[in-house]
């Protein structure tokens, strides 16, 4: 439990690094004299450095091991967010935002390897890892919006640095070194372009990677939009708002352990067909109902249906071998995440042409197209 604990409070520090800066983009705006598009831009950068990181993280970590990777990620993370803190110009504002994204994306995929090559439950180990991103959800907006107004938003992003230092500290001395999977394979053989199309050709591979972009599409969305949606679409104050935002965090995480313990004891399909039809639910709520009763009932649903991740990526590493987990997982979590980080792109898009309702209504749609493949791929046997 230790080792989980560590690898939970190092994917907490990363996210918290990551979160503080959207509350205070009015502020760093005004103190640039810049423009919101211009902060949006660096925000979109910064995950698409994340998603980008998760392939290299993993072939670095099957070179040098698992444990000096998530150091590397949480103590430069630690840098990253003081440098980003004291940013003097915009433009190195944008720089740093970058190196942020990329060199906390080093830690998930490399931390989620060495559960899996731990432990045996690894379903319910990847749930209780997964929970340390929605606790970081609840948390750093609050703080750094709490921080800010008393100190300033470049102390709000430096809860980053503060968040990310003592885990680093505890990580180093708690966790015992690992073994590397494959020292002595030069890294640019991982690189090359026949092995990665083999790999994510392979048909069960293909299927969930399928998948779980359509998952992430909507979480994506859904933490970009949730508040402006309760607000656009139901009129609900700005308050009102952001405490069922939070409230949609909690629940995602208190609820991903339990995702991951049905995926260990029923299966991964079925678990994440679960997922797939409580969100259905939940967002149909959200789109029909305004009264309290019934928005809180699509909240939990929606809670609960984003913790999809607990059920969903251990049938990735079920279908990698040992040797291939490393860079395998974090080939698989780069291509689906680049795919995905479109999803707020595309759904603000729609809600600017077309309204809210719509923009929420593809989630259905998305979430139903998941529900009828998994059902397809089991009552068809195709294999996938």
């Amino acid at each position: 439990m230790t080792l989980v604990a560590l690898c939970t409070l190092a994917f907490f520090a990363t996210m918290v690094a990551r979160l503080v800066i959207s509350p205070v983009v009015p502020e760093i705006v005004e103190t640039f004299g810049s423009s919101t598009g211009v902060l949006g831009l660096a925000l979109t950068g910064l995950w698409m450095a994340y998603a980008f990181a998760q392939f290299p993280s993993g072939v670095l970590a099957d070179r040098y091991g698992e444990r000096i990777i998530i150091l590397v990620a949480v103590g430069l993370t630690t840098v990253a967010s003081a440098l980003l803190a004291l940013s003097p110009s915009m433009p190195v504002f944008l720089v740093l935002t970058l190196i942020l994204g990329g060199v906390a994306g080093l830690h998930y995929s490399v931390a989620t390897t060495l559960l899996t090559r731990e432990l045996n439950n690894i379903g319910t180990a990847i749930g209780l890892h997964n929970s340390g991103a929605p606790l970081a959800g609840l948390l750093a907006p609050i703080a750094a919006a709490a921080v800010s107004q008393r100190f300033g938003w470049r102390a709000a992003i430096a809860l980053g640095a503060v968040a990310a230092l003592p885990v680093f500290v505890l990580f180093r001395w708690k966790v015992r070194p690992t073994e590397p999977a494959r020292p002595e394979q030069p890294m640019g053989d991982r690189f090359a372009l026949k092995p990665v199309v083999e790999l994510l050709s392979r048909r069960k591979i293909a299927f969930t990677a399928v998948l779980a972009f359509l998952f992430e599409f909507v979480w994506q969305a859904t933490a970009s939009f949730l508040p402006t949606f309760l607000i656009a679409y139901h009129g609900y104050s700005v308050t009102f708002a952001s405490t069922l935002f939070s409230a949609y965090f909690v629940i995602q995480g208190l609820t991903q352990p339990g995702v991951g313990s049905l995926s260990d004891r029923y299966g991964r399909e079925e678990t994440a067909g679960l997922c797939a039809v409580l969100g259905i639910g939940g967002f149909t709520l959200l789109l029909v109902g305004s009264r309290l009763a019934v928005l809180l009932v699509g909240i939990v649903l929606v809670g609960v249906s984003m913790g999809w991740g607990a059920a969903l990526l251990p049938r990735f590493v079920d279908n990698l071998s040992n040797e291939e987990r490393g860079a395998g997982f974090g080939l698989v979590r780069t291509t689906y995440m680049m795919l995905s980080a479109t999803g707020s792109v595309v759904v603000g898009t729609i809600a600017e042409t077309a309204g809210w309702g719509i923009a929420f209504g593809t989630f259905v749609v998305f979430l139903s197209v998941i529900c009828l493949s998994l059902v397809g791929n089991r009552v068809l046997d195709l294999g996938f």
